[in-house]
């Protein structure tokens, strides 16, 4: 450890206040670049870089179709895989692989996933990103109990979660446009250890929209889901729970309580892998899965003109028009859905996916070789899709949310509102079809997440938004004292959701909150 986070406290302004809880983790400075967390070491020596190959998750097929939905099975269970070469690691994977499969589904075409516990801890399965009716959002204490029996937990004393015995179909009607979605385990208190032993995988949602776009298909579309872990010498993760059984007391040492960083960075489950590429345009769809972790994606070398990566999606889907970006800051939960021309390089260049937000193993993600040449029949349109406008004129309602470290329950709290997290207290209820401001207001880095909507990045700072805070999206970073405001229309569905930071750390320490579409 290396120390700083359990002693150095960040007093920041511009409406955030100030980080004054004694003995809280505050952020730690690597760099010019203010990060929150604090890095957990391997035990074991780390392989080269750059020695296997990506993988690619399976795609799921669904066990059953009608006129209406696919019908899927995965299995939630305990198994081992080989993540660094030569060593054993225990995960929980859904089919027993980490990353999980990835699920493909068409817009408005309901897909009903049937989820079997066989681990020995309760579990809840969250499409973050999805549109979906709340019996199937994964809210937080809507546990799925283990087939094999289960072991008391805290939700079990919310009474109005709705809980499963073994297993549970989550119906996603997917009533939403083309875009990157992920699943992962969502119960209260265990969200950061269930998803750092293997609880995450992709779903796609495609339409017809974007079928009709010329861009990279196939096997020039690659999924990539980045997530740092660190391994211990018998092969296993490393993760500093109170209680490595996951079953009664929830949140991390004490010095890890800013968040859990490994200084070992996968793709796709697999350390600093190669990608043979040929010389044409690729469509990479990135997913931050870590914990805690930022990155700020880079190539190297660049491409000799243009911009590195032109950006065609966010984390709902299409933007409305192509941007064209040199690198890429990317929160844990956030997506992006990029393009890049490998046709700018020579055959024979490697070209280096690096995080600039990292120092030593953390500093480098990816690498791909520039194998072949290739018949390019991908380009890039001027216009990708339209996207609802929204202002402040449309807004009846402002609601602002302060995301701040604090105590709570004699130990280190991560509070909304000055309160921790608490399933029978609702914190806003919008009207269905309303439309909203929400304003946000962080003391460090927070990403948040909102479920159900999809909204809009009105304002960063007092001004316009950034340049990465473009189209639809589900997840927005806040800086350290920053404050960002957001609208959203609260349609779909009646109910009670969540919205919370996804630093899952700062989520399995009570920085949750409800709200309920009225």
């Amino acid at each position: 450890m290396s120390g700083l986070s359990r002693r150095r406290f960040l007093g920041l302004a511009g409406g955030a206040g100030f980080v004054v809880a004694a003995g809280l983790a505050g952020p730690r400075l690597l760099g010019r670049a203010a990060v929150t967390g604090e890095l957990l070491t391997s035990e074991v020596p780390l392989p080269p870089p750059f020695q296997v190959p990506l993988p690619i998750p399976a795609v799921l097929s669904p066990l059953s179709r009608d006129v209406d939905a696919d019908r899927y099975e995965i299995v939630q269970r305990a198994a081992t895989a080989e993540i660094l070469p030569g060593l054993r690691t225990p995960i929980w994977g859904y089919q027993g692989t980490f990353p999980g499969p990835t699920i493909e589904s068409r817009s408005g075409r309901t897909a009903i996933v049937r989820h079997r516990n066989e681990l020995p801890v309760p579990t809840v399965v969250h499409l973050h990103g999805g549109r979906t009716p709340p019996e199937s959002d994964g809210y937080a204490t809507d546990l799925v109990l283990p087939a094999g029996g289960h072991r008391p937990h805290a939700g079990m004393l919310d009474p109005d979660a709705k809980i499963a015995q073994g297993v549970r179909d989550y119906v996603y009607p997917l009533q939403q446009r083309a875009s990157t979605l992920w699943y992962h385990d969502h119960r209260m208190d265990f969200t950061g250890p269930a998803v750092h032993r293997g609880l995450a995988g992709f779903h796609f949602v495609r339409d017809a929209e974007e079928d009709a776009l010329p861009l990279p298909r196939g096997e020039r579309e690659l999924p990539l889901m980045i997530a740092d872990r660190a391994f211990a010498a018998d092969g296993s993760m490393r993760y500093p729970s109170l209680d490595s059984t996951l079953s009664t007391v929830p949140g991390v040492e004490e010095p890890y309580a800013a968040g859990v960083f490994g200084d070992v960075i996968l793709v796709n489950g697999a350390p600093w892998p190669v990608a043979e590429v040929s010389a044409t345009r690729y469509r990479l769809r990135l997913l931050n899965a870590s914990n805690a972790r930022r990155y700020d994606l880079a190539l190297d070398p660049p491409p000799p003109d243009g911009p590195a990566f032109t950006q065609i999606g966010s984390d709902q889907g299409l933007l409305d028009a192509p941007r064209g970006h040199d690198h890429l800051p990317i929160a844990p939960a956030e997506r992006y859905d990029v393009v890049v021309d490998f046709g700018h390089y020579p055959v024979g260049t490697e070209v280096t996916l690096v995080n600039r937000a990292g120092t030593g193993s953390t500093a480098y993600v990816l690498r791909f070789r520039v194998t072949r040449r290739g018949i390019e029949d991908s380009h890039v349109p001027e216009r990708l899709s339209t996207i609802e406008p929204l202002d402040r004129t449309s807004a009846g309602v402002i609601r602002e949310f302060s995301f701040r470290g604090a105590p709570s329950g004699g130990r280190h709290g991560w509070l909304i509102g000055g309160k921790p997290y608490s399933p029978s207290r609702i914190d806003a209820r919008p009207r269905l079809g309303d439309v909203e401001i929400w304003r946000f207001v962080a003391d460090v880095h927070h990403p948040i997440h909102l479920h159900l909507v999809h909204f809009r990045v009105l304002s960063r700072g007092g001004r316009e938004p950034g340049p990465f805070d473009s189209g639809l999206k589900d997840t927005v970073d806040l800086r350290p004292g920053e404050a960002v405001e957001v609208i959203a229309r609260f349609d779909g569905y009646r109910g009670r959701y969540m919205f919370h930071c996804h630093n899952a750390e700062h989520e399995d320490m009570g920085m949750m909150a409800n709200f309920e579409t009225v």
